[in-house]
C-alpha cells in the first residue's frame, strides 16, 4: 500500500517484504520481513556494537540487545519484550548450530520447523499478557480440553478457502515467475499488462466490497 500511494504521488519506496512466508529459518525470515526496520536496527545499532566481527560471548551479547529493544520498539510490555528474547533465542542456536542442522533436511521440513516457530511467537506477539500467551498455547496441543478441530473451524475453513488459497498462492514467488516468462516475449508483454490491470480492478473492487461488509482491521503495524 505504501509502495503504491507513493508512486501516485511521485516518490518510490524500495520493498519492504520479500516473500518472507517461503523461507526456511528465522533468520532468513528476519531478512525478508520488514526489511527497513531490520536494516535500521543493523546499521544503527548492530554494526555499531561490533556486529558479527566480534568474539561469541560479544556477538550473543549484540544479538540480545538487537532483538530485545527490536521486542521493545514493538511496544513496553512483557509479551512483546518475551517476543523480542524468543526470537533472539532462536536466531542465535541458528547461527550456533541448528542451520548446520537444517541445512541437511528436505526443504519441506525447513519450512515446517520455520512456520511451526513463527506460530509459536506470533502467538506470544498477540497475546493478552505472558499468561494469556501460554494458555493460547496450551490450547494448540489440547492441554486446555479443546479439540483439534471443530463445526466452527470447518465452517470457517471451507467457507474462505478460496481467500486462503490465494493468499497461499500469492505469499510465493510463483505468480512473479510466471509473469517474469510471459513478459520475456512482446506478445506476452500486451496481455501480461492487460492482464495486470483486470486484475488490479477486480481485487480493487474485491478489497472495496469486504471492507464494506466486514469491520475495520488495521494493518498489523498500524499501531507501532
Amino acid at each position: 500500500m505504501a509502495i503504491g500511494l507513493g508512486k501516485m504521488f511521485g516518490f518510490h519506496f524500495l520493498e519492504n517484504f520479500n516473500y518472507p512466508f517461503i523461507s526456511k529459518s528465522i533468520s532468513e525470515f528476519w531478512r525478508r520481513w520488514h526489511i527497513s526496520l531490520g536494516t535500521w536496527f543493523r546499521d544503527y545499532v548492530y554494526i555499531p556494537m561490533g556486529g558479527s566481527r566480534v568474539g561469541t560471548w560479544k556477538w550473543l551479547r549484540n544479538a540480545l540487545v538487537v532483538w530485545l529493544l527490536t521486542g521493545m520498539w514493538h511496544g513496553a510490555d512483557w509479551p512483546f519484550i518475551v517476543w523480542g528474547l524468543f526470537i533472539a533465542a532462536f536466531v542465535i542456536a541458528e547461527k550456533l548450530f541448528l542451520l548446520k542442522l537444517l541445512e541437511k533436511l528436505p526443504s519441506f521440513l525447513s519450512r515446517v520447523y520455520f512456520l511451526l516457530v513463527l506460530l509459536v511467537s506470533m502467538v506470544i506477539f498477540n497475546g493478552k499478557g505472558i499468561e494469556g500467551s501460554f494458555s493460547d498455547l496450551k490450547s494448540f496441543v489440547g492441554a486446555s480440553g479443546i479439540p483439534f478441530t471443530n463445526p466452527d473451524t470447518n465452517y470457517y475453513l471451507l467457507s474462505n478457502a478460496v481467500l486462503l488459497t490465494t493468499a497461499v498462492i500469492a505469499s510465493t514467488p510463483l505468480l512473479k515467475t510466471i509473469l517474469g516468462k510471459l513478459k520475456s516475449s512482446d506478445k506476452g508483454q500486451k496481455i501480461t499488462n492487460a492482464a495486470e490491470i483486470t486484475v488490479c480492478f477486480l481485487l480493487l473492487t474485491a478489497a472495496v466490497a469486504y471492507l464494506i461488509d466486514g469491520s475495520f482491521n488495521p494493518f498489523l503495524y498500524f499501531r507501532f
